[in-house]
């Protein structure tokens, strides 16, 4: 039995979901979710913690981040098909691919993130996300994650 989830999820669903918490988290909505989708958005703030030294007088979030949101996003997609109710298991990178950066992600802006699973089932997952800012693409990758319960 799965979580069987289905979006909306706020904040707090989310937590429910993945074991991230502030200042880490790094999704505030997740507004589509099914067996091969997963669309969340991140808001990014001016006071996000990483923009005092990324860079000062011209705050940029840090790419790393923007696959690191992807990466939640496709966690919490994984985690509502094979985590069991009461269940947060955590889940581990095991490669990243073809990142590319396309254009900064400045405070204010609201991140768009699409994630797909290309391998599922099992103990490893491939996944391709994109992030959005006004319909741009800003950022892509391929991922490879595991789950420890």
């Amino acid at each position: 039995m799965a979580l069987g989830l289905t979006a909306p999820l706020d904040v707090t669903q989310i937590e429910r979901v993945i074991p991230h918490r502030f200042p880490f988290l790094m999704i505030d909505r997740v507004v589509e979710l099914s067996g091969d989708k997963v669309v969340a958005l991140k808001n990014v703030s001016a006071n996000e913690p990483y923009f005092a030294g990324h860079f000062p007088g011209h705050p940029i979030m840090p790419g790393v981040l923007q696959v690191e949101a992807m990466a939640q996003a496709g966690a919490v997609l994984a985690l509502n098909l094979l985590a069991e109710p009461g269940q947060t298991p955590l889940v581990f990178f095991m490669g990243i691919d073809k990142v590319k950066f396309r254009k900064p992600v400045v405070p204010g802006d609201q991140l768009r993130l699409e994630v797909v699973p290309t391998r599922k089932g099992g103990a490893i997952w491939k996944m391709a996300g994109k992030a959005f800012v006004d319909g741009q693409v800003v950022s892509e990758a391929e991922f490879l994650a595991t789950f420890k319960k």
